[in-house]
């Protein structure tokens, strides 16, 4: 797999782009990236920041909202298990002494800065941005220095400070309570200043929110997180209470576009990434954008909970977790984030080799093969150890999770498994090098040795291969 996974690296890597001002490869079709979820319990407000030393960093919130931590990695599944370094803790009174929120990690020009928001001893809500700084190469060992509080128009509850490079300027990016606007917060954009701790000139009011699902529980806008792809400038934010209700919205811009106008910018009139009841994902938001080891995969990271209930206040449930999927993209260019996808290893899609615009996708529970495919997830499938056993690969759908891609008459269709051992057998596959390319894959029958998974008028059957047509039809590319 890994042998594959590199050519098939090596074959799309495409035009330079950027996510929050590093250059990456542009996202699109890309090779398949395997990781495994949770990559952290107890960690909401995730970010992740690929740097150009090869390591990740990663700090989030910690349930006990007294301390930021980071830790790091060469992968991102290697977050997961790396060790964790407490870098900072709250003041004992005064300032920066409660609810250490959402912190992220950037370096800029040469340093490492945090951006977070605290509240006061004597007054645990008045929050505000603050900014940590240190010139260290490894800012897990390096000393910090405070950089106070980021200075807003407004003395009022702000949090959530983000920032990114856009046609060579740097913006700051956060969530704010305006006065006169009967709202918890609303989205902010601003050009940054002489230094990363402060901004300079007009000051725009990106999203206020009003929409049904902007508020529910409460009328938030908060989270921002800027991506930067196909000639576009995309914004996501995260929407209304914390609990199951939270989901993310989206904001457009051309990348041509004044930025601080708002008219340059339009609102998703519905949320792109909401909870899930089939996969068990609720509440997903606060999210951050990386890209994947090879570069070529836009990676979005962003926290959820494994329940839909809580008791007591959302704010107290320690549970939300650290996860991670691939960001596909339209036709149009605009980001596809499907559904947050179920706990353990992440799907893939499976695009024809023969008609590359094309994937394979479950229509009425029947698989064939289609462009443009809505939702995505209709275009996932987990590969999972085969139903009959060690040796065979199963795909599982992942808005149907307990439901396999099996052949039933010779035909391809999705259906729950029954448990039976013809089931286990229709739905389990070698996996081998592509007929067409060994670059991609096939998948030959367990049951029937020497018939592959191949498509036929749109449609997919299990079929012997006798011709090059037959060996492209055949075989697919994983993304």
């Amino acid at each position: 797999m890994k042998t594959v996974l590199l050519r098939l690296a090596v074959l799309v890597l495409a035009a330079v782009t950027c996510v929050a001002g590093m250059p990456v490869p542009q996202a699109g079709a890309a090779p398949a990236v395997r990781y495994t979820n949770p990559i952290a319990e107890r960690r909401a407000d995730p970010h992740v920041f690929k740097h150009t030393d090869g390591f990740y960093y990663f700090t989030a919130t910690v349930p006990e909202y007294d301390r930021i931590v980071l830790r790091r990695a060469t992968t991102i599944q290697g977050l997961a298990s790396a060790p964790e370094t407490v870098i900072w803790r709250k003041h004992s009174s005064g300032e920066m002494a409660a609810h250490i929120w959402a912190p992220e990690i950037h370096f800029i020009n040469g340093k490492w800065y945090v951006y977070f928001a605290a509240g006061r001893s004597d007054d645990v809500w008045r929050i505000r941005m603050y900014v940590l700084e240190t010139s260290s190469a490894n800012p897990l060992t390096g000393a910090w220095t405070e950089r106070g509080r980021i200075t807003t128009p407004w003395d009022t509850f702000a949090l959530d400070a983000s920032t990114f490079v856009h046609n060579g300027v740097r913006y700051l990016t956060w969530a704010q309570q305006e006065p006169g606007i009967a709202t918890n917060s609303n989205v902010y954009l601003a050009r940054m200043g002489a230094n990363p701790w402060t901004i300079t000139g007009t000051v725009t009011r990106l999203v206020v929110p009003t929409l049904a699902w902007e508020t529910r529980g409460f009328k938030v806008a908060e989270g921002p997180a800027v991506l930067q792809r196909n000639g576009k400038v995309f914004l996501t934010y995260s929407a209304s209470a914390t609990d199951a209700n939270y989901c993310l919205g989206l904001l457009t811009a051309s990348a041509s576009a004044n930025l601080l106008d708002p008219a340059a910018w339009t609102k998703s009139a519905n949320p792109v990434f909401t909870s899930n009841d089939a996969t068990g994902q609720y509440g997903p938001g606060h999210n951050s954008f990386t890209v994947s080891e090879d570069g070529a995969s836009d990676v979005m990271v962003y926290h959820d909970r494994n329940y839909r209930d809580i008791s007591g206040d959302p704010l107290n449930d320690p549970n939300r977790r650290t996860r991670v999927q691939k960001v596909y993209y339209k036709a149009d260019g605009s980001p596809d984030f499907g559904i947050p996808v179920a706990d353990g290893a992440t799907p893939v899609r499976l695009r024809s080799y023969a008609a590359t615009d094309r994937f394979v996708r479950h229509w009425e529970y029947r698989a064939r093969l289609e462009a443009n495919v809505a939702p995505l997830a209709d275009s996932q499938f987990k590969p999972v150890t085969g139903l009959a056993g060690s040796g065979s690969v199963s795909l599982e759908s992942t808005n149907f999770p307990g439901y396999y891609l099996r052949h039933r008459n010779n035909e391809l269709w999705v259906e729950r498994s029954d448990g039976s051992t013809l089931f286990r057998n229709d739905a389990s596959f070698t996996q081998r090098a592509g007929l067409a390319a060994a670059s991609a894959v096939s998948f030959e029958s367990v049951n029937f040795p020497g018939r592959h998974i191949r498509v036929s008028a749109g449609l997919l059957y299990l079929q012997a291969v006798t011709d090059a047509q037959g060996r492209a039809d055949a075989t697919f590319v994983l993304e």
